[in-house]
């Protein structure tokens, strides 16, 4: 087995750390000035059907806090990347604004962000002052990228329901800790002598015909700030995976 870490670079960034209702992020102080709108939602969450391949879980991740990003969104790897966004009104914005995750691709007019209601909601000082942000549609934001800790402290992989048991596998990996983005995803069959490459079908979604039939260790490619990391679940996929099903990694990045 291949547990191997590889650290290119690094990169001394001052964090502030806050807290938000249960999500905890990092916050660095290099903000990016940009726009951000919202999407129509009937209960203020996000959308099921988001590019990144989530499903419901990126509808409610984060309580619903979620964003389709463009130029953030980097083919598909950007999904899973955590963000405070905070709107440069100060009449109406307070100075931290809304912390999302972002799970789907959306482009607005000029916008580096197209959040949910909830979180665009979020962004205002009080209800009233949402309220009208609300009204305005279209804000300017500043925002900078920020270490994800809203679903705990492992990295979680589900069966995405395109795969096709046994032979067709496709794996969704739902959360990464920290601020990385997946870059590639290998997959090793126990007791085998071969890592094999899985496609990035789309979004946050890796797939691979002539599965193996054995319990399957998966190997993740991540580049952050401070390089390059290759890291390998401590925990297998079982031979009779289920379709819809999540897996724990047992891996704390």
């Amino acid at each position: 087995m291949r547990l191997a870490m590889e650290l290119h670079s690094k990169l001394q960034v001052v964090l502030v750390c806050v807290m938000l209702l249960f999500p905890a992020f990092c916050i660095s102080q290099d903000l990016i000035s940009s726009r951000a709108t919202y999407y129509g939602s009937p209960d203020y969450y996000g959308n099921p059907r988001g590019a990144c391949g989530y499903g419901d879980y990126g509808r409610t991740v984060n309580d619903g806090s979620v964003a389709g990003v463009s130029g953030l969104w980097n083919k598909g790897s950007g999904c899973g990347g955590c963000y405070q966004v905070r709107c440069t009104n100060a009449i109406y914005c307070d100075e931290y604004g809304s912390l999302v995750v972002a799970t789907d691709y959306g482009e607005g007019d000029r916008t580096d962000f197209v959040m949910s209601p909830r979180a665009f909601w979020r962004m205002g000082r009080s209800p009233e002052a949402s309220a009208e942000l609300l009204k305005y549609g279209v804000v300017d934001v500043q925002y900078t990228r920020v270490s994800c800790a809203y679903a705990g402290a492992n990295t979680l992989i589900r069966i995405h329901e395109t795969s096709k048991f046994p032979d067709y596998l496709a794996l969704v990996v739902l959360y990464v800790p920290g601020q990385f983005d997946v870059a590639s995803v290998e997959i090793f069959q126990v007791g085998g002598n071969e890592w094999r490459t899985m496609r990035r079908a789309f979004g946050a979604v890796f797939d691979i015909l002539d599965a193996p039939r054995q319990p399957i260790i998966v190997t993740l490619h991540l580049i952050g700030s401070a390089g390059r990391y290759l890291v390998e679940s401590k925990s297998a996929i079982p031979r009779d995976w289920k379709i819809g099903a999540s897996y724990d990694t047992q891996l704390h990045i």
